[in-house]
């Protein structure tokens, strides 16, 4: 075989503004480049410990089992299902996009029913159709839905939601991916029992990790399974004796130490601007964006009631090539915007401001760039 004559990767700088990855800050890129450690290196441990005490701080929790998982969002998604579904559990799953229907498909595979709560793209989950499927199931397990529906731009009112959870005894799921960092987010005070999120999204970390927190009581039914968790790499029980609170660890899998590093940088960040402080800070940026948008005749296909500001569906005019613009746009200014999903295919524009990558600038450029492509 011909030896390959290739040479290092060297990307130019975009400006990520789609659905995610967002930009990364050069002090998380620079975490990177630190000496690797060993996964059991007691200095290692160390920092463990303090990115769990971080990522309690950004989901507003106490749970023991907070950690992130070593794969991207997807697999914090698997980890929650896998541990707490079993062979012929109800599970009512939420679905108005996308990342519903991934719900739904964990559920299937774990062996357990999916009973599905569907509303339209771009509008919020319907509380009372969601009551009446749990007084339709009273032995349902399991109430799962997605707090910011990425595919679409819609919170949910995921505090609602885990009222009626209680109300009808039942566990709940959340998948807070574009959330987690970006609006408000309180695990304890909702008494949210599993939830997981991505660390490419409002995090502005790199992809390749997905935080998890676990509840006592969704601890609990972990522990009195009856049966074997699907997945070995995602069984709690195991896991645990890695993530564990000091002590000493029990190897498990060799963690992306860079990575870790990267995360908890990320997750200073956090620490240091505030929740509250980072929450406003999307929602101001959101609000010049929808100012600009507006002036260029583009319309936002969400209900300003329950849109993310995060994660900004913009209806693509008529006679508008979907394709050619994002193609311009990102040759042209080097900038990345997303295109639609599903149901809103080839009808809307994702833009996306979160993180580190929500600032004016940001939202400046992203502006008279789209001026200048829809302009021509």
């Amino acid at each position: 075989m011909t030896k390959p004559n290739f040479q290092s990767f060297h990307p130019q700088q975009r400006t990520l503004m789609g659905p995610g990855p967002s930009d990364v800050s050069p002090q998380v890129l620079a975490a990177l480049a630190r000496p690797t450690l060993g996964h059991l290196d007691p200095t290692f441990v160390g920092l463990m410990d303090e990115v769990k005490v971080l990522l309690q701080y950004a989901f507003q929790t106490q749970n023991k089992l907070t950690m992130p998982v070593s794969a991207p969002g997807s697999a914090g998604m698997e980890a929650c299902f896998a541990n707490l579904v079993e062979p012929g559990d109800k599970v009512i799953v939420c679905q108005n996009g996308v990342f519903g229907g991934r719900m739904q498909q964990n559920v299937i595979r774990c062996g357990g029913e999916a009973i599905m709560v569907q509303d339209e793209w771009g509008k919020q989950t319907d509380l009372a159709k969601v009551e009446d499927a749990l007084k339709a199931n009273p032995d349902v397990k399991i109430l799962a839905f997605v707090h910011a529906e990425t595919s679409t731009g819609v919170r949910n009112d995921a505090k609602a939601l885990c009222e009626l959870a209680r109300k009808y005894n039942c566990l709940t799921i959340v998948d807070a991916v574009t959330s987690l960092g970006g609006i408000e987010l309180d695990v304890d005070g909702w008494q949210i029992d599993a939830i997981y999120s991505g660390t490419q999204k409002c995090l502005s970390c790199v992809p390749g990790l997905s935080p998890v927190s676990f509840s006592e009581k969704a601890v609990d039914v972990i522990q009195q399974r009856k049966t074997p968790v699907q997945s070995w790499f995602l069984d709690m029980q195991l896991v645990m004796g890695y993530w564990g609170q000091g002590g000493q660890r029990a190897y498990h899998h060799t963690a992306p130490v860079n990575s870790v590093y990267a995360l908890h940088e990320s997750l200073l960040a956090l620490q240091n601007e505030g929740l509250e402080q980072a929450w406003k800070r999307h929602q101001d940026m959101h609000l010049m964006l929808r100012e600009g948008l507006e002036g260029l005749g583009l319309e936002f296909v969400v209900d300003e009631a329950y849109r993310l500001p995060q994660l900004n569906s913009v209806g693509i005019p008529e006679g508008v090539d979907d394709a050619q613009v994002r193609s311009r746009l990102l040759n042209e200014f080097n900038l990345e915007i997303g295109a639609g999903l599903g149901a809103l295919a080839g009808k809307v524009w994702r833009i996306g401001l979160m993180g580190y990558g929500c600032n004016q600038k940001n939202v400046e450029y992203c502006i008279s760039s789209l001026a200048q492509v829809l302009g021509k």
